[in-house]
């Protein structure tokens, strides 16, 4: 092939790979570049000592995205990739002591929910369901698996309107409340909010289909590797479809001519030819290094709202904990409050956890041990010392799991992430979750993934549309593989 038919993917990460991987199985010649040792990106694994942890995604939602993009190279996800339904998918522990164990099937949470809160309640709770149903039917297939580099794309007045009809245009609270009552599970279908670096207060009810993928259409985890296993998967198929991948290699610019994109220039002075460049990774640190053309600068990013970040504890167990759910929600007594500080850059007074508690495989822990995460909404690097208020912070979440009636894990091998940490990990702003996605960072809204300047540039990852998450990071891939199909050869 010329050099001109070849693409180049810059970042191993979920969305490089799942752009790598419908290339190659198209049968174009793509070379990932990737700065680190292996794929995986923000979905990657570390250890302390004996035990390997998940440091990005802890579950994933939505695999039909992962098995349709398997299928379009010709294979079956589970024959690569074997996935298990977690059940419950979430349990959700209110301050009051009460407990909701979620599984995706109608009739058994009807059931829970009656438990818990009465059969009036279950009867709205139902109503509630078919509501986030029917926004998703709409919303997927218009705003999220489709294209919307073009303004045109929010041009459809028959989809807004209906999507105003089901209340996607209400904030996200307003539009729980107005169905539900008990404030249990008022928050057990808004705190997803924070997937999307908003309050419940000022995310649009559009982002109620968050709290479908989560609740309704479960929620599943590699049989083996963890989260990891993701990646590796996807870099195999493309492997051997074809793709060739160079790990270990940073990429210094994206060269270009007056044709557009030329090639990558990798840090060292090797240049490789390309007649594309698909970018996916952190844009504006692509931007503030140089790796992006200047013709490449996007309005969108001239005054960028970031995501909160989070304190994130991963430590060794020397016992596993039994009857422990893969995802325990531990909602704090206050509420608005908490995420009244967020938005002033302050950490959150009464923080509601998330804990994680992943089936233990040979590689993740000793025999007869086991690993635990725990998550913390935290304010991102823009406005807070975190010098000064990681160890006042790392204390009282540690005390804060020993009363939740946990190991006491002070003393345990343990890894610490704070937005220091993640801005190590190459995060703008010291947080994993991009920009926020206010109605003005959404869709067309959101960075271009179309360098239009530069012909031959595209953009992928969770900074563009249709944002973060893993079934959308997945998805921003593939959109940009296909645009890179549709040019003229």
């Amino acid at each position: 092939m010329r050099p001109g038919d070849r693409t180049v993917v810059v970042g191993a990460g979920l969305a490089g790979l799942a752009a790598a991987v419908r290339l190659a199985a198209a049968g174009r010649e793509v070379v990932v570049v990737e700065a680190a040792d292996g794929p995986g990106g923000c979905c990657g694994a570390e250890r302390a000592g004996p035990y390997r942890f998940d440091v990005g995604p802890s579950v994933l939602t939505m695999p039909g995205v992962l098995a349709a993009l398997f299928a379009e190279a010709g294979e079956d996800l589970h024959a690569w990739l074997p996935l298990r339904r977690l059940d419950p998918a979430y349990r959700l522990v209110f301050h009051d002591g009460s407990r909701l164990d979620v599984v995706p099937d109608r009739d058994i949470m009807a059931e829970r929910v009656r438990e818990l809160c009465g059969p009036a309640e279950a009867a709205r709770y139902l109503a509630y369901r078919r509501r986030l149903g029917e926004l998703f039917a709409v919303e997927w297939p218009a705003f999220i698996d489709a294209d919307t580099a073009r303004l045109r794309s929010l041009l459809r007045p028959a989809t807004l309107l209906r999507l105003a009809a089901l209340g996607g245009f209400r904030r996200l609270d307003r539009l729980a409340a107005a169905h539900l009552r008990d404030h249990r599970l008022i928050r057990a279908h808004t705190f997803q909010a924070m997937y999307v670096g908003l309050s419940p207060r000022r995310a649009l009810g559009v982002y109620a289909v968050v709290a479908h993928m989560d609740l309704v259409g479960g929620v599943y985890f590699p049989e083996r590797g963890g989260m990891a296993a993701v990646p590796a998967a996807l870099a195999a198929l493309a492997e051997k479809k074809g793709a060739v991948f160079r790990y270990g290699s940073r990429a210094e610019r994206v060269e270009t001519g007056g044709d557009g994109v030329r090639g990558v220039r990798l840090a060292g002075g090797e240049t490789l030819r390309a007649g594309q460049v698909i970018v996916a990774c952190d844009l504006p640190a692509a931007h503030a290094t140089g790796l992006l053309p200047k013709a490449a600068a996007d309005w969108r990013l001239r005054r960028p709202r970031y995501s909160p970040s989070c304190l994130v504890i991963h430590a060794g167990l020397d016992r596993p904990l039994p009857g422990q759910a893969h995802h325990t929600l531990h909602f704090g007594r206050a509420w608005h409050a908490t995420f009244d500080a967020l938005e002033r850059g302050l950490p959150q007074p009464d923080p509601s956890l998330l804990v994680t508690c992943p089936p233990a495989d040979a590689d993740t822990a000793p025999d007869g041990h086991a690993v635990i995460s725990v998550l913390e909404p935290a304010p991102n690097l823009l406005r807070t010392d975190w010098d000064r208020l990681r160890p006042a912070l790392e204390e009282r979440l540690l005390a804060r799991m020993t009363a939740l009636g946990y190991p006491d894990l002070s003393a345990r091998p343990r890894l610490v992430i704070d937005p220091p940490a993640w801005a190590r990990r190459g995060h703008t702003a010291g947080t994993p979750f991009a920009l926020d996605q206010r109605f003005t960072q959404t869709a067309w809204f959101r960075p271009s993934p179309v360098a239009r300047r530069v012909p031959g540039l595209h953009l992928a990852g969770m900074y563009t549309a249709p944002g973060i998450g893993v079934p959308p990071v997945l998805v921003s891939g593939r959109l940009a593989a296909e645009r890179v199909l549709q040019e003229p050869r």
